[in-house]
């Protein structure tokens, strides 16, 4: 018995060594740059330890918040002031930044984030994941802990979104200088000032204003 348990022992440790020097080479050959795919082995641990890392008693925790039309909405409004920058509107990650982050904004129409329980995913909210883009959201306490519940329903309600529902985010997404500074010079022209530049802000901005 004594002998089965020292090789699976030696195995376990021959395999993380294996695994640590392929990382080692991938970081050789590749550099750190952001533009990389992560490979499928850190891919696999990344998913294992934000597992892990989610204490037990809130990977089992359930949504104590009512789905509510009301809660649904004011969800869509949240996730539009404060995620899509990264996730789009949509929470398919397809954003100037959710695509040049390291790893990239997740789609979280797939099962990789709709097969976390609801405690997972209120708890990668609130307490974000180390070692990539998602920050933590909310204070350490309590308060805003609802919010946080009502977009788990969100981000479950991602795959059901409808036209009506995206055309309505779009007016909560964060609206940058050059897009101000468009608004003002078209209000001072219609004011009888001079004519507007002619500018796309959406083309120079394409994080505040995504295509579904």
């Amino acid at each position: 018995m004594k002998k089965v348990a020292k090789r699976l022992f030696v195995i376990v440790v021959l395999a993380a060594l294996a695994l640590a020097g392929g990382a080692v080479f991938n970081l050789l050959q590749h550099g750190i740059s952001a533009r990389d795919e992560p490979t499928a082995i850190e891919a696999f641990l990344a998913r294992r330890l934000r597992h892990l890392a989610v204490p037990w008693s809130e990977r089992k925790a359930k949504n104590p918040v009512p789905a509510t039309p009301e809660a649904l909405s004011r969800a869509r409004a949240h996730f539009a002031d404060h995620c899509a920058s990264c996730h789009a509107n949509d929470g398919r990650g397809k954003t100037t930044i959710g695509q040049n982050l390291y790893p990239k904004a997740p789609d979280m129409w797939l099962e990789d984030t709709q097969g976390l329980s609801d405690g997972e995913i209120f708890s990668i909210i609130k307490n974000g994941v180390r070692l990539t883009g998602m920050p933590a959201w909310g204070d350490s306490g309590h308060e805003d802990d609802a919010e946080t519940w009502e977009l788990v329903h969100f981000i479950r309600h991602l795959p059901e979104l409808t036209a009506e529902e995206l055309e309505e985010m779009v007016r909560f997404n964060p609206v940058s200088r050059a897009e101000l500074d468009e608004e003002r010079a078209i209000e001072d022209f219609l004011a009888g000032g001079e004519p507007p530049p002619a500018t796309n802000s959406q083309e120079k901005n394409p994080e505040h204003r995504h295509e579904h």
